[in-house]
């Protein structure tokens, strides 16, 4: 499977197959001539994808996604706080030299709306000029150079020296130095509304039941209530602005979904998110499936971050959604397990989010005592009871069984030299241990319940919150950081991808060993023996799932003369999979080499049959195998 996926993100890096930009029409409401796209990265090669838990890059190389939360334009600035302080370049070049190399920036659905409508907010709290904008000539002849009394984000304004940008215009600036300093992006939607509290609310639209709905839901700058199809539709948009454009590789559909059950009445509430089978609007499940196959449909290379809920039932204890919670429930009566805000990932153990697409990944947030006072720190915890009591069948299972990535979306606190940095320097190990993907909250010294990893004036490091972080970064055995970019190095001391793997060192995802091709196992753990409050655990052997592939029976046709036809199946092996999408690009691009039978391309033929093999008989294999349609189109 690794050689197969290596061999079409190589292709369509090449391209030799165009997947982006036919695929899908624009949202609803699209500006189309407002909002211009981003220009294409020349390279665009730095794509990554999953198998099983872990994540590769298109040579088949594992990756390792290590980096901190930058947040500001969820909020009512629109900006990345810290800017009315410090220079974007000077801002990111010290992050890409501290080793981070993702930052994960959270931004409201409010923000792209105004964006995608060829809108876009104002900013605030930006501190930008170029004063004077160009060299001035005295009367006497002295030469006042450009810049002399005023230079801070100078491409933040206008060719004036003084007018501001908008936030899509600066949005794209940090965009372009993130890819200058080897830096990649994700994309955060953190809230409905631009509103600085816009976490606390419980779901990703407006629902007149769930409680601040006017404030949270409705948006700060345009008054206009949030729907779901806008949170799809304008995530969507801009995927598609920045297909063509590897700085953004990921996106994480929405900040913890939550809410909770309630101790009355007979049916779900409609503002609690749930994870079940329906085609309920605030069931997570449902709606993240929706929205990253909109995302996948303009680029198919993204990853898509899917975080948990908040509450699940215990099914084995008969029950259900509509179960209501009980009041301070003696031990063995619980009807409901908790979590953080989005950190309960039960459901994806029966009710997975596109497991054949190669590109889900899965987010849990988890937080120590100093956030709350949860159950499991009512002891002299340990990496063993956390796993018993809460990691395990919350999230930690995921990565175990090789179901697919984790990646830990917040995780961070105050250095009390007690509990709570007990709790980060464990979670930090077990992520080491498991080759786990993280994101530290925050890079924000401004996070009232976690404090950051700068100081209050946005210009210095916290040395001690710093030091504990750093041993998570991905780095060299000689302690150079790893960047997510082939041809760039990470900040002024770090490797790119192509150099860490033609270089031969180990790293902190492999033990030192110098393995390159990603076969590198984490250390397994095994299921912990269950608590007495939660349903049992069976220990089981942890393997790699086999790939799953497709029989597609319905489409077999019978020719008077020629052997039966199975639509898709190029390389006639019985059954229609990835590996028949590659076969079809390679005979494309390379036909001396790579030949189809006769019997392979009357199979392949699948898209608009007759024409004979093209790309879009490959593409539409792989938009099969991905569920964004339900039959090849013969």
């Amino acid at each position: 499977m690794r050689n197969i996926l290596k061999t079409i993100s190589a292709l369509a890096a090449a391209g030799a197959l165009t997947l982006t930009g036919t695929v899908c029409n624009l949202p609803v409401g699209t500006n189309t001539t407002a909002v211009t796209a981003v220009a294409a990265d020349d390279n665009n090669d730095d794509w990554i994808h999953a198998e099983g838990s872990k994540l590769y890059d298109m040579n088949g190389n594992q990756v390792w996604l290590t980096g901190a939360n930058w947040f500001g334009m969820n909020c009512t600035e629109n900006v990345p706080h810290g800017l009315y302080a410090r220079d974007v370049d000077d801002m990111l070049s010290t992050i890409a030299d501290h080793g981070i190399n993702i930052i994960r920036f959270p931004v409201s659905t409010e923000l792209l709306m105004s964006w995608m409508d060829g809108e876009p907010l104002p900013v605030s709290s930006v501190q930008a000029s170029y004063n004077p904008p160009q060299d001035e000539v005295g009367e006497d002849g002295t030469v006042t150079p450009a810049g002399k009394y005023g230079n801070i984000n100078r491409e933040f304004v206008e060719a004036d020296g003084k007018t501001l940008k908008d936030s899509y215009e600066i949005f794209k600036v940090i965009m372009k130095k993130c890819k200058k300093y080897g830096v990649k992006a994700l994309i955060d939607v953190h809230s409905p509304a631009s509103h600085n509290s816009g976490h606390n609310y419980n779901l990703w639209y407006y629902e007149p039941t769930a409680e601040d709905c006017g404030g949270m839901a409705v948006g700060h700058f345009s008054k206009k209530q949030i729907t779901w199809d806008d949170w799809k539709d304008s995530i969507t948009w801009l995927a598609e602005q920045y297909a063509n454009d590897d700085t953004i590789i990921a996106y994480d559909l929405k900040n913890e979904p939550h809410g909770k059950r309630g101790y009355d009445g007979t049916t779900c509430p409609s503002n609690m998110a749930k994870w079940d089978n329906s085609t309920d609007k605030n069931n997570w499940k449902y709606s993240s499936e929706e929205c990253a196959k909109s995302i996948l449909k303009v680029n198919p290379h993204a990853l898509i971050l899917i975080e948990g809920i908040e509450q699940s039932p215990m099914f084995d204890r008969n029950s259900t959604w509509d179960t209501p919670d009980k009041f301070q429930p003696a031990k063995g009566e619980e009807r409901w397990f908790g979590a953080w805000w989005g950190g309960n990932l039960r459901g994806v153990k029966d009710l997975p989010v596109l497991p054949d697409s190669g590109q889900i990944v899965y987010s849990p947030h988890d937080y120590g005592p100093s956030v709350y006072a949860q159950s499991w720190f009512d002891k002299d915890f340990s990496t063993e009871t956390l796993l018993k009591d809460y990691w395990y069948d919350t999230w930690a299972y995921i990565n175990d069984k090789d179901i697919a990535p984790l990646l830990i979306g917040e995780w961070g606190g105050h250095m009390d030299e007690g509990k709570n940095q007990k709790w980060m320097e464990l979670l930090r190990d077990y992520m080491i241990d498991n080759h786990i993907n993280h994101t530290f909250w925050c890079i924000n010294p401004n996070s009232g319940d976690t404090g950051g990893l700068l100081d209050s004036t946005f210009m210095n490091w916290d040395k001690d919150k710093y030091a504990l972080f750093e041993e998570s970064l991905w780095q060299t055995t000689s302690g150079k950081y790893i960047g997510l970019d082939h041809q760039t190095a990470l900040g002024e001391n770090g490797l790119s991808l192509s150099q860490f793997y033609s270089s031969g060192e180990g790293s902190n995802i492999n033990g030192g060993s110098g393995t390159s091709k990603g076969n590198s196992q984490p250390s397994v753990t095994n299921p912990p023996a269950s608590s007495t409050t939660t349903t049992t655990v069976t220990t089981t052997t942890t393997t790699k799932p086999a790939e799953t592939t497709t029989t597609i029976t319905s489409q077999v046709v019978d020719g008077p003369g020629t052997e039966d036809i199975l639509y898709g199946d190029a390389n006639c092996d019985g059954t229609v999979d990835v590996s028949d999408a590659v076969i079809i690009m390679q005979s494309i691009s390379n036909p001396s080499k790579y030949k189809l039978t006769e019997q392979g391309k009357a199979n392949g033929d699948c898209s608009n049959t007759g024409d004979g093999i093209t790309n879009a008989d490959a593409l539409a294999i792989q938009k099969y195998k991905l569920q964004l349609i339900d039959k090849l189109p013969v």
